[in-house]
This record gives C-alpha cells, structure tokens and sequence, in this order.
C-alpha cells in the first residue's frame, strides 16, 4: 500500500467504506461458492431439480450481491478518483503560476503541459484501480482462506504456502516493470516537451529550410517511445503469465489433494467442490492488482513528478505568518481586494538583502544582490547587457524564483508563503514573448479583469495604439487569436500583453523587455501614452533601451549578475561608470536612437 494516499484529502473515510464492501463481496463470494456446491451435490446425489433450486436461488442472489458490491467500489473509487484529480490538477496549476516561468522554462512547458492534462488523468486510473484492489487482496483473499480452512484444512495450508511464492514473483516482476515503465515515463514526456517546441518553432525551421531534418528527429524520438512502450508490455505480459501460470498451478494441486482424498472418503464432496470453487477466487484479487499495476504505474509515476513540484508548497507556507504586504498590516483582507486602492505610489518598501540565485552546477545567476526601493520611487529600470542578469532579477521580485541565500522584504515582511502569494496576487507580469490564447482579442486582454467592460478595454486599446487593428478586423474585438485564430505579429502581441497590464487594477507591473519586437519609432509612439497610464503604479522595468531611463526614478545596472550601480540617470552617468560607457557604447556603435530621446 502506498504511504502517500493518506495524504489525500478524505481517504480514510473511502478507505473504511470500501473495506466495508470489499468484506461484503468476500461474504457474497464465500456463500456464491457454498450453495453452488450444495445445488451440485443434491443433483450428483440423483435428486429431484426441485430440492437444488432452493440453493440455486440462494447462489444467484449471492452472484447478484457479489457485483452490486463490485459496481459500487467501482463508483466509490471513481468519484473519489475524480475529485482528488480535480483538486491535484488545481493545485498543480496553482503551483506552476506561482513559480512562474522560469521554473517552466527550466522544467520544459511541454513536459508540465503533459504532466496537468495527461499525468492528471493517469493519477485518477492508478486511484481508481490500486486502492479498491489492495483493499480486496487484504479483505476477500483472509475471508477465503477462513472459510477454505474451515472446510478443508490441508488445502487451506497449500494455499496459504503458495501464497508467498506468488507475491515474491509479482515483487520480481513488478520492479522490472517499474524500471521499464520509468523509461516510458521519460521518453512519453520528451515526445511531448520535443512535439511543443516542435509546434513553436514550426514557421522558423520552414524559413531557415530544416523542417525535412527536424522531421526525421522527431520520428527518432517517436520511435524512442515506441521502443519503451513496448518493452513495458512485453514485461506487462510476462508479468501477467507468471502470475496465472502459478495461481493455475496452485489451485491444480489443490484439486489433486481433493480428488485423492475424496477416493479415500476423508473429504465431503460438498465440501471439496466448495474449496475447489474457493481456490481461483482466493487468487483472484491477487491477479487482479498485478493486471492493473502495469495498467496504473504511469499514474503512480506521474503522481511522483506532481508530488515533487508541490514538495515545498506547504513548507513554504509554514515559514511566515499572511500578512497584507502592500500595507504592512497583518491581514489579508485586501489581498483579494483592488489593488489600485492601495496606495504604494507613496508607500512601501522593497528590500534585496544580499540576495545570491545560483544555477545547479555552482555558478551564480545573481551574485549579492543588494538594494532597496524606496516609496517615493514608482519606476524602476533595470539595464545591462544580455545575459547580464535582469530577467532573472524580474522573475525574483516576482516571486518566481527563489533566492539560494538572501532575502527579499516587502514593507519589512519576507516575500515567502502566504505573503508572496499575496504580492503575486497584486502583480502584473508582461515577460519578453507574451501567450496569445485562443479566444476572443477581448478575452485575451481581460486576461487579469475577466469582468471588465468593452469600454474599458476599448480604452487599454487606445493606450496602446491597437486601435488600427481592431478596426481593420472583420469582427472587431470579437476577433478570435491565438492558435486558433488569427496570427497576430510579435509587436500586437506585446501590444495585447500592455493591454492586459493596463487594464489590470494591479498596483505593480513587471516589464521584461515589453517593446523588444516594435521598432523604435512605433516604440516612441507608445512611450509616452505609457508612462502616462503607469504613472500611479510601481513599475519594474527591464530593457535594453535606455532611452526610458531619464524617466525612470531609479536605474539598477545589471553587470554578469552583480548590480554594478543604482540611481538615476543623472547621477549615473555623472559618475561615468558601467551605466555610462553602456549609454556612450550605444552611441557609438550606430544604435544613438536608443538613447537620444531621453537626453
């Protein structure tokens, strides 16, 4: 029995009724194989049909019992299967907004696509098979062996030394299958983390002329699952022959001790066909959970994946107290409330604390990271060079990585928990390639307002300058997009993603390069309108264009993943530092545009 059902939600109560049932199908099975044995011995005996149907009657209703029991641990298990998918799937989705994208980008967006839709649905099989099983092999296999011993006890022995044999074969071979069955996990979740990109990448690898060669890698990693596939059933099917071949053999000895020793009369015939009829069913359950283990591990082994991603969710929420961070109070009542009531334009604080982020093999992403924002500062740019680390800064702030040492304080609470749920809750993030999903251009933008007016996002269109494309739609706002619909260009879906921050009444927007796919004459267009509309709202910036900085409140230099400087744009290049020679390089190296406009 597996240890981590009983940390699902309401097992012990399914648990109790199944079991509850499960010995009534024993008591059911028991008398279905004692009246059938005494209906045979009255017709054996030479008797009337009319003194077996009595017994007859008696074994109908017992097979009628039998099944009723059977369909309704089916129904119990299969809601209680149903339910606990729902809540893992809802949990697992939960968790994976609030990690964010770098840990889906690190896990692979295709690998956890798969484990929410498919590994969800394989978990409720594996519930839906294991736990009725288990509970019938401990419940129907001792109330068979009883009875068979107190109606033959040297085939109740047999029995009960044939047992451990069978058990130890299904041990064997299930770790085979297990083994196996991992394999085909593996292989299962890179045919899908490989066909996701694959999707993605399709319109690019037709421009560059490599579609035909990326074809034949993704039939090499087909036949890869192919392969797995396979050798799991051919241990599935070995696995399935060990187990009948020995349970056969089994109840074939049994049936020879009853025929010696019925020839010698010190066993009724009543009695051995009653133990005769026993024997497979004491089997039964047995067969049973080793048909349906193959059936069920890639649930098991899905559930694992899931149960390691939701680990450190109750940790993490364990380690401080909810408090309302926006304020600095210690409630929650305004978590779920408008964030644009709360006033953080002139208030709060936010504090790195020597805040290092390191990759798996050592290397530092963010090296001491020290700062602090204060309330009077509202937008906040973050430049450097690529890869110098401002993604990954974004993606701390909010709250979607976390920091190997250091902390990060919101209003002099660490953002962990309860409390940085309720900071994401209060978030609008735009990341550098925004998700276009397939539904209405208007649904698409209340994305964060699902219950906002045409007028107001007829407003976060104008702000934006779509209004040029929605008018030239045939449908307007109703427009379907994303996969689905239209194709829309990369600048309209940073456009549609600016929308969707615009209309949120979320206090605090991350930017992660929002206009990296306009050109920059469109882009300074836009840059006013924008700074206009986020200007009661904290804003965290990261671009490479440093034209938005002389509007910013404060600059952070990013430089290999230090922070080389903070201020504004005036003192930092008074001081003629990282910040400077990044400015002047761009100067001189053909790309004025980006700066000029703020000088």
């Amino acid at each position: 029995m597996d240890k981590a059902w009983f940390g699902l939600k309401g097992i012990r109560p399914v648990m109790l009724l199944l079991a509850a049932l499960s010995l009534a199908q024993g008591a059911a099975v028991i008398a279905q194989a004692i009246f059938l044995a005494k209906a045979v011995t009255i017709l054996f005996d030479k008797n009337p049909l009319v003194m077996a149907w009595p017994p007859l009657a008696l074994f109908f209703a017992a097979f009628a019992a039998r099944h009723t029991m059977i369909w309704l641990q089916r129904r119990t298990a299969g809601r209680f299967a149903e339910a606990s998918g729902a809540s893992l799937r809802e949990r697992l989705l939960a968790r994976l907004f609030e990690r964010g994208p770098v840990f889906a980008a690190k896990e692979g967006s295709g690998k956890l696509v798969t484990l929410a839709l498919d590994g969800v649905d394989r978990f409720r099989t594996y519930l839906e098979l294991s736990i009725p099983r288990m509970i019938d092999m401990m419940c129907v296999t001792i109330l068979v062996l009883v009875s068979v011993f107190t109606l033959d006890v040297i085939s109740g022995v047999i029995l009960t030394a044939t047992m451990p044999i069978l058990i130890g074969f299904f041990i064997l071979l299930g770790l085979a299958a297990r083994k196996q069955a991992d394999k085909q996990w593996r292989s299962y979740r890179l045919l899908s983390h490989h066909f996701t990109d694959s999707l993605r990448g399709l319109q690019t690898l037709r421009f560059l002329g490599r579609s035909r060669e990326h074809g034949e890698t993704v039939g090499k990693v087909s036949d890869q699952y192919r392969t797995a596939t396979m050798r799991t059933l051919r241990v599935a099917f070995l696995s399935s022959f060990a187990l009948d071949f020995f349970s056969m053999l089994s109840v074939a000895f049994v049936a020879v001790g009853l025929g010696l020793r019925l020839i010698t009369g010190s066993v009724g015939l009543e009695a051995a066909l009653a133990v005769l009829i026993l024997a497979p069913e004491y089997f039964m359950p047995v067969r049973q959970l080793g048909s349906d283990y193959h059936a069920s591990l890639d649930g098991k082994e899905a559930w694992g994946a899931m149960r390691s991603i939701l680990s450190t969710e109750d940790e993490a929420a364990q380690q401080t107290d909810s408090v309302d961070i926006l304020t600095g109070s210690g409630s929650t009542d305004n978590a779920k409330g408008d964030g644009n009531a709360l006033n953080i334009t002139g208030q709060g604080t936010i504090r790195l604390s020597d805040i290092c982020l390191l990759n798996e093999d050592g290397s530092a992403r963010l090296d001491h990271i020290s700062a602090s924002v204060e309330p009077h500062m509202n937008m906040i740019g973050i430049v450097g060079a690529s890869g110098a680390g401002k993604t990954t800064l974004l993606s701390l702030l909010g709250g979607f990585a976390e920091p190997t040492s250091g902390e990060l304080n919101v209003n002099g609470w660490a953002l962990a928990g309860d409390n940085k749920a309720e900071w994401q809750r209060h978030i609008a993030y735009i990341p550098q390639h925004p998700y276009l999903f397939s539904a209405s251009l208007a649904d698409n933008i209340r994305f964060y307002e699902p219950e906002a007016s045409n007028e107001q996002v007829e407003w976060a269109i104008d702000a934006v300058g779509l209004r040029e494309l929605v008018d030239g739609l045939p449908n307007g706002l109703d427009e379907p997009i994303g996969e689905a619909g239209r194709t829309l260009s990369g600048g309209q879906a940073q456009r549609i993603a600016l929308a969707r921050a615009l209309l949120s009444n979320r206090p605090v927007i991350l930017l992660d390069e929002p206009t990296a796919h306009l050109d920059i004459e469109t882009e300074w267009e836009l840059k006013q309108t924008i700074l206009s509309v986020l200007q009661h709202k904290r804003v965290f910036l990261a671009t490479h264009r440093l034209h938005w900085m002389p509007d910013m409140d404060c600059v952070w230099m990013m430089n290999q993943g230090r922070l080389e400087e903070a201020g504004s744009h005036k003192q930092l290049v008074a001081r003629k530092g990282g910040y400077y020679h990044l400015l002047t390089g761009m100067t001189e190296g053909g790309d004025g545009r980006y700066a000029s406009h703020g000088q």
